[in-house]
C-alpha cells in the first residue's frame, strides 16, 4: 500500500509551498486535490522511486487561544492518526513559539517518525539560528528552504527510509471495488444491502490499509473484493472531523483499487467534495462508477433523471463517459445495476485490444480527419499500439509528434472511446515519434 506523509505545524511556516514543491518534483505524480476544509491539500509524490501520498493539514490561528488549542490538536492528531510519517515544519524567523511547543508535545506522544525541517534557513547565520530548535526534542533535525529547495533532499532520502515496504498486488489477487463518497451519503446502507440480499458472500478480509475492510464477494460469476470505506474508524481520542477522514478514506481505498464507486446524496447533489474524490479517482486512472442514492426522496418528472445527468456530466468534464446509475438502497432500487455495471468498468478497464485491430479500425478515421498541419508540414500518424499498462494507455506513433496538440489528443481518445467502449474508464494517449 502507498504510504501517507503528513506535513504539520503552525500557520505562515511554509508547509504549503513545501507541499507544492514535493508534487511538482517527479514526472510520475499525479495532481494534487484541494482538501474539503479551509486549506487541507492531498496529493501524490515520489522520491527516488518511492511513491507516497502527501497531505498539506493548513493552519489556522482565529478567535481564543481555546479556538486555537482544539484546532491544533484536531488538526495534528489526526494527522498521526493517518500518517506513516510527519513532517513537522517550524521557521527559524521567528524562533521557537508556543504553538511550536503544543504541537511538538502533540508529536512526542505518537510513535510515528517525526522530522523536524526548519524552514527559511538560506544562509550561515540562519542555520546557527536554527540551532534553537534542538530543544523541541526531535532526533532528525534538517534546515530547508521551501522556496529554493534546498535541504530537502537529505530530508526526503532519510524519509523514504522510514516508510514502510510497499505491498506489491499479486498477479492472482482479486480486482477491488471501493465504495467511496462523503459522510451519510448511503455508503453503509449499500453495502448492508448487498450483503444482506446477496448470499454469495465468501468472507470478510482485513484490508491492506488501517481504514478499509474487503468483503469478497461474487455476483454475475465474477468475483471480487468490495472495499467498505464507510464507517468503519472508531473515534479513538480523535475529535472526529469527518470530512477529513471520507477524503482520506477515499486517497487510501482509491489507490489500492481497480474501480470507485462513488455514492452521492441526490438531495445534497453532486458538490464540491464529490467532484473532489471523483477527481482523485480520475487521476489515480481508476474506472469509475457514480451512484446517485436517495432517487427515491426526488420530486421528479420524466425528464429528471435526464437532466440531472447532463448536469452531473458537466461537472465531470472532459471526463464524461462515465456511467451514472440512479438507485434507491433503502428500496433496494437498482443496487445491483450499480455492481454489475461496476464489473462492466472494470472489464473495460482491463480490456487489452489486439495492434492490428487497432490499427485496422483507427487509421483510416485518422486518414479521413488528420492532424492539423503545422507551419506546412503535414503531419501524419503511421502506427498504433495498445501499451502494457494497468488502465488504457495508447501510443500513436507519428513523424512530427511535437506538432500534434491536445485538441486532437482529446479526438484520438474519443475515437478510442467510441470504437471500443471504455466507458467509465480514464484513457491515456502518447504521441510518440515514428
Amino acid at each position: 500500500m502507498m504510504s501517507i506523509v503528513a506535513i504539520v505545524g503552525r500557520p505562515n511556516v511554509g508547509k504549503s509551498t513545501f507541499f507544492n514543491r514535493l508534487i511538482q518534483r517527479r514526472e510520475a505524480i499525479v495532481d494534487a486535490v484541494s482538501g474539503v476544509t479551509r486549506d487541507r491539500h492531498y496529493g501524490k509524490s515520489d522520491w527516488n522511486g518511492k511513491e507516497f501520498s502527501v497531505i498539506d493539514t493548513g493552519g489556522y490561528v482565529k478567535g481564543s487561544d481555546d479556538v486555537f488549542e482544539a484546532e491544533i490538536d484536531k488538526q495534528v492528531e489526526l494527522a498521526i492518526d493517518e500518517a506513516d510519517a510527519i513532517i513537522f515544519m517550524v521557521e527559524v524567523e521567528a524562533g521557537v513559539t508556543g504553538m511550536d511547543e503544543e504541537v511538538a508535545r502533540l508529536l512526542r506522544k505518537s510513535k510515528k517518525p517525526v522530522f523536524l525541517a526548519v524552514n527559511k534557513v538560506d544562509n550561515g547565520q540562519r542555520a546557527q539560528d536554527a540551532v534553537e530548535f534542538y530543544s523541541l526534542g526531535f532526533e532528525n533535525f534538517y534546515t530547508i528552504s521551501s522556496i529554493n529547495g534546498s535541504g530537502s533532499g537529505e530530508l526526503l532520502d532519510d524519509l523514504i527510509k522510514a516508510l514502510p515496504e510497499q505491498e506489491q498486488k499479486t498477479e492472482d489477487a482479486l480486482p477491488r471495488f471501493a465504495v467511496v463518497g462523503r459522510p451519510n451519503a448511503g455508503k453503509s446502507s449499500f453495502i448492508n444491502a448487498l450483503i444482506g440480499e446477496e448470499r454469495y458472500i465468501v468472507t470478510d478480509i482485513a484490508g491492506t490499509t488501517r481504514d478499509s475492510i474487503d468483503t469478497k464477494y461474487n455476483r454475475f460469476g465474477f468475483e471480487f473484493n468490495l472495499v467498505d470505506t464507510a464507517g468503519i474508524r472508531k473515534k479513538r481520542k480523535v475529535k472526529e472531523d469527518l470530512e477529513f477522514y471520507s477524503v482520506m478514506r477515499s486517497v487510501r481505498a482509491i489507490e489500492h483499487s481497480d474501480v470507485i464507486i462513488l455514492v452521492f446524496d441526490a438531495e445534497r447533489g453532486f458538490d464540491g467534495q464529490v467532484q473532489k474524490i471523483f477527481w482523485l479517482a480520475h487521476r489515480n486512472n481508476k474506472g469509475v462508477v457514480i451512484l446517485a442514492n436517495k432517487w427515491d426522496l426526488i420530486e421528479k418528472d420524466t425528464k429528471s433523471a435526464k437532466e440531472f445527468e447532463t448536469y452531473i456530466r458537466r461537472q465531470c468534464e472532459p471526463f464524461t463517459d462515465v456511467p451514472i446509475v440512479f438507485m434507491s438502497v433503502l428500496n433496494k432500487q437498482r443496487i445491483f445495476k450499480a455492481i454489475e455495471t461496476a464489473v462492466e468498468v472494470y472489464e473495460n478497464r482491463s480490456k487489452r485490444i489486439k495492434t492490428s485491430e487497432l490499427n485496422d479500425t483507427l487509421l483510416p478515421i485518422i486518414d479521413r480527419t488528420p492532424p492539423p498541419q503545422h507551419k506546412g508540414k503535414y503531419v501524419k500518424i503511421k502506427y498504433i499500439t495498445q501499451l502494457p499498462t494497468p488502465h488504457p494507455c495508447f501510443a500513436f506513433f507519428a513523424n512530427l509528434p511535437q506538432y500534434i496538440k491536445d485538441p486532437y489528443k482529446r479526438y484520438l481518445e474519443n475515437q478510442l472511446r467510441k470504437e471500443f467502449d471504455f466507458n467509465g474508464v480514464p484513457v491515456t494517449v502518447y504521441i510518440r515519434k515514428k
